[in-house]
């Protein structure tokens, strides 16, 4: 098994080697475009310099990728509106055709010499720990990491990468919560090279903590923290999510049981037409709802966060009313959809209604007489409580979601606006109208895979 692993690692490392003609490409671009970066520096009122970062600087970017991270460093004294007024500045000069996107503060993003461009503007601090904006620890990472890092460590990062990424859990952003490429990096640095790191993985129990130089300042609630080496304050996993760590372990041993190039290659699933949907539904036996609405025009970061809370918010309300949801899942493109799958989607026409014990002579009284003269069955005694056994105001989790109930449901603050300028219930069948939109999502949740 040793062999086949080895062999396996060994071709897959040559694949995700890039080669002498687009490292050169990639070189000449970075010192193009630091050069016209500089220029445009010589024309601010303060002392400021270009610092390629990321994966490109430290040499773990895969073959086909075509992004470069440029940092521009400004005085740590400099006003924060001066910051971003420089940097968008120098931004739109080196990029004429760049837009502007937002993380804590507005960057742009272009294209250089076929290269994506991300020109992204921070303070120039002594220390990570110094940091007047969360971009200003980037180039302290680069640092670390450039002098731990050699060809043969950064093809292991190279390995790993591919990996995560094939087995859809490599990303920091909010909508996959997965593998950080820094972490990715701290990890593969901490165990060696990819086997060792799999090797471990496959054993983990978490929650786990590593502490490269061991100097880690608080505790963390998270699965998995990696001490940023740093910054003593920061778990550089805290948007792992518990699920995509517990898929890594299960592929780390399907690899170590199974060692396969496929398991480096990514595999979208066939798109569901809505005949398909309908088949998986009858398949089932389930009731799927789903409730559509136009995606609010916010970026992925913060889109994705109110959609796991809002779709999280009408579970709990359905089963406060008595339905089962077995399972579910959002989605978003032009619209958005909040997915749910019912175990029970019915309920009869009265629910029980449990009242304090008849010995609590004042509660139970006040109990009785609220509903003695109700149009309900009861009260009457059971056990040692009073009940009754009421008319349930929704049989079906349609007509709870019919009824405009949002109101009183936990939900993100754009998907209520977005909600409340109107929305649509979908069930059973009528799922099938989304496969247009969502037909490789609906695939990938009725055919889940680890």
């Amino acid at each position: 098994m040793s062999d086949a692993l080895d062999a396996v690692l060994a071709r897959v490392r040559d694949r995700v080697t890039p080669d002498d003609d687009e490292r050169a490409r990639l070189d000449g671009a970075v010192a193009r475009l630091t050069e016209h970066t500089a220029a445009a520096l010589d024309g601010l009122p303060v002392a400021a310099d270009p610092l390629h970062v990321g994966s490109t600087a430290r040499g773990t970017w895969l073959p086909g990728d075509r992004d470069i991270d440029l940092f521009v460093r400004f005085p740590p004294d400099l006003p924060r509106t001066d910051l971003e007024r420089y940097g968008l500045a120098v931004g739109h000069e080196v990029l004429p055709d760049a837009h502007e996107e937002y993380a804590e503060h507005p960057y742009v993003v272009g294209e250089f010499d076929g290269f994506a461009v991300d020109l992204v503007p921070c303070y120039r601090v002594e220390r990570a720990s110094d940091i007047r904006s969360a971009v200003d620890r980037t180039p302290f990472h680069t640092r670390y990491l450039e002098a731990r890092l050699d060809d043969a460590l950064a093809g292991e990062v190279r390995l790993a990468k591919r990996f995560l990424d094939a087995i859809g859990v490599y990303g920091s952003d909010l909508r996959t919560r997965g593998f950080s490429g820094y972490l990715t990096e701290l990890l593969v640095v901490e165990h060696g090279d990819f086997r060792s790191l799999v090797t471990a993985a496959a054993d983990w129990h978490p929650p786990l903590e590593f502490d490269p130089e061991s100097h880690g300042s608080r505790s963390f609630a998270d699965p998995l923290t990696m001490v940023d080496p740093t910054d003593p304050g920061r778990n550089v996993a805290a948007v792992l999510s518990a699920t995509n760590l517990a898929r890594f372990q299960h592929y780390a041993r399907d690899l170590l049981a199974d060692p396969r190039e496929a398991l480096f290659t990514a595999e979208s699933p066939v798109p569901l037409s809505a005949d398909g949907v309908q088949r998986a539904v009858e398949r089932r036996g389930t009731t799927p709802l789903a409730v559509r609405f136009d995606a609010p025009d916010i970026v992925d970061d913060q889109l994705y966060p109110q959609l796991e809370k809002s779709v999280s918010g009408i579970v709990t309300a359905l089963d406060g009313q008595g339905f089962d949801v077995l399972r579910r899942a959002a989605f978003a493109d032009d619209t958005a959809v909040l997915f749910l799958e019912l175990a029970v989607a019915r309920r009869p026409a009265i629910e029980r209604h449990e009242g304090p014990p008849v010995a609590a002579r004042e509660h139970a009284a006040r109990f009785y007489e609220t509903y003695a003269d109700r149009d309900c069955d009861g009260p009457f005694v059971d056990g040692e409580r009073y009940v009754v056994e009421r008319e349930r105001e929704y049989r079906t989790a349609r007509a709870f979601l019919d009824a405009g109930v949002f109101e009183d449901v936990a939900l993100g603050a754009d998907i209520e606006t977005a909600l409340g300028e109107g929305y649509e219930v979908l069930e059973g069948d009528e799922i099938g109208a989304l496969a247009e939109e969502f037909g490789t999502e609906l695939a990938a949740y009725f055919s889940p895979s680890p």
